[in-house]
């Protein structure tokens, strides 16, 4: 049969509308695919960002992100330490599955994480800063990270095609830097980039940049409602736990009070590292940078040891708790001011419209809540984590969300947002319909597990389940304690409510809800015996 040249022409037509339908949009046109700037700092606290509360700092540059993006109030964890939040946030597995339950035991490195997938799809991508654990990630074209914890002042970098470098200046300063020249000088405008832009700032011990500790070394902040809590309202894990600002955190490394000064004063160390600690963090200042620190922190000291004789403990504490502040919120000082040249720069260079820009912690942190620092609770200063999230023409500026969002969830979020599925193993969802104001059939509670125990801060084993009104807790291994908070009722829990009667509906519901929870993600008592034994060997 003859066709005519129209009739054969509409066949093209036909095949050609078929090709184009069977092709991913997102494959066939790279360039609307959103760029995707992902930062995160090092044990920052949503109580030290002014878009949740500005009664300590004004972050000015990170509230951007929320006010032309959206803010998530109950952004939390899986396991609040941070290796293990880094190795969730990149598999979108919880611990137990990837493996990296603690900063102790290695990455296994056959795990596959989002940037890679990103990578495999044509994406560019980029890391600067602290990944925190191993040395080559997989899936980057650049990198350039501290190793291990890394310092603040003139650090190290593992890099991909240098080797291993030195660099003078402050740490959140060079990290921005490599940043910025980055997107200048070696991003491919043909490809959509991923680039994962990651402080150390504010981890312990903290050293802040030289312009910002002149000025906050004389500021005082408002202490917590709860910083000379006594935890008579639970059980032991609280009362036990080893991360009390007086009596825990380091004289020398975490106060600044100079070896000599200490000696003068008969002030034991806290820690076999705590002089060693600090002794080895001002030795890596160059001269000028030494002699610039002593003119501020030397005269401290002078008046510490004119005062220290006639302090109560409880004036100690309140004295502690403000060095703490000075020296944690100068930190994240610096990291405020760098978020702010990143945006700056995507404003100018018209990639603003077109990339998703995402600000969080690798978990929360303790600023005095309960008198204690750190992180590791179930506890929401610990639990909860900053998740800000900027994306023009998807995010409603100015938007508010309360679901139990977690870190397990940026995975799968940000490779959907890429056009890419994500892969079936991985156990969190997509956000994309929070970000467009879509909260039907959203999960309604959240998981979380921590293992580091018996360690640092001996903080015990619990695992739990947390909705929007209430939190069940079980620590386990060495004791067999159960809480329940009312969120709602008791939002600084002070107060477990396991055993009050006018719970037993709750704590009944929730005990169900969380042996079902367990089971779908694959968390069991074996799993949890197997993880024990390990830390006997590992001991």
């Amino acid at each position: 049969m003859n066709m005519s040249k129209a009739g054969l022409n509409f066949c093209y037509l036909i095949l050609f509308c078929w090709v184009v339908a069977c092709t991913s949009p997102a494959e066939e046109n790279p360039e609307s695919r959103p760029n995707i700037l992902f930062i995160m700092s090092d044990d920052h606290a949503y109580q030290a960002i002014s878009a949740y509360s500005d009664r300590l700092i004004r972050t000015t540059n990170i509230d951007r992100i929320a006010s032309e993006g959206i803010l998530f109030l109950n952004a939390c964890v899986t396991n609040s330490i941070c290796a293990p939040s880094r190795a969730v946030i990149l598999t979108g597995k919880h611990s137990h599955i990837n493996g990296k339950i603690d900063n102790r035991f290695p990455f296994d490195t056959s795990n596959v994480t989002f940037p890679q997938i990103l990578h495999d799809h044509g994406y560019q991508t980029a890391m600067f800063g602290k990944l925190h654990f191993g040395n080559n990630p997989k899936g980057f074209d650049q990198f350039k990270i501290l190793p291990g914890q890394g310092n603040y002042y003139n650090p190290d970098f593992i890099t991909k095609y240098d080797g291993d470098i030195h660099l003078e200046g402050y740490t959140t300063d060079i990290i921005t830097d490599m940043t910025l020249d980055w997107l200048e000088q070696e991003r491919d405008t043909s490809q959509p980039f991923f680039l994962a832009y990651l402080h150390k700032a504010p981890h312990r011990r903290w050293l802040p940049a030289e312009r910002h500790y002149r000025e906050f070394i004389h500021k005082s902040f408002p202490e917590p409602e709860t910083l000379f809590d006594d935890y008579s309202g639970r059980g032991t894990a609280a009362a036990s736990a080893e991360m009390n600002i007086f009596t825990h955190m380091d004289w020398a490394a975490d106060s600044k009070i100079y070896p000599d000064v200490m000696d003068e004063l008969n002030i034991p160390e806290t820690s076999e590292r705590d002089k060693r600690s600090f002794l080895a963090a001002v030795a890596r200042q160059t001269p000028r940078q030494r002699a610039a620190w002593d003119a501020v922190y030397r005269p401290m000291n002078e008046e510490f040891k004119k005062e220290y004789a006639n302090m109560s403990q409880k004036e100690l504490m309140s004295w502690r708790y403000q060095r703490y502040m000075q020296d944690y919120l100068g930190c994240i000082a610096a990291v405020d001011e760098g978020v702010g040249k990143v945006l700056d720069y995507l404003d100018e260079n018209d990639l603003t419209k077109n990339t998703i820009v995402v600000y969080t912690s690798d978990q929360g942190f303790y600023l005095g809540e309960h008198g204690w620092f750190d992180k590791r609770f179930i506890y929401d200063e610990s639990f909860k984590t900053p998740l800000l999230v900027r994306w023009p023409g998807v995010v409603e500026p100015g938007s508010i969300n309360s679901q139990m969002v977690q870190n397990l969830d940026y995975a799968p979020t940000l490779l959907t947002a890429a056009g890419i599925t994500p892969p079936k193993d991985m156990q969190g969802e997509s956000l994309i319909p929070l970000f467009k104001g879509d909260t039907s059939g959203f999960r309604d509670a959240v998981y979380y597990h921590y293992y580091e125990y018996p360690a640092v801060h001996m903080v015990k084993r619990h695992y739990g389940i947390v909705t929007e009104d209430f939190k069940l807790v079980h620590f386990y291994d060495d004791v067999d304690e159960w809480e329940l908070y009312d969120r709602k009722k008791d939002a600084l829990e002070m107060h477990s409510v396991y055993n009050d009667p006018a719970y037993e509906k709750v704590v009944k519901e929730l005990t169900q809800k969380l042996a079902q929870i367990r089971l779908k993600y694959k968390d069991n008592e074996e799993l949890d015996k197997k993880y024990i034994e390990l830390y006997k060997t590992d001991n």
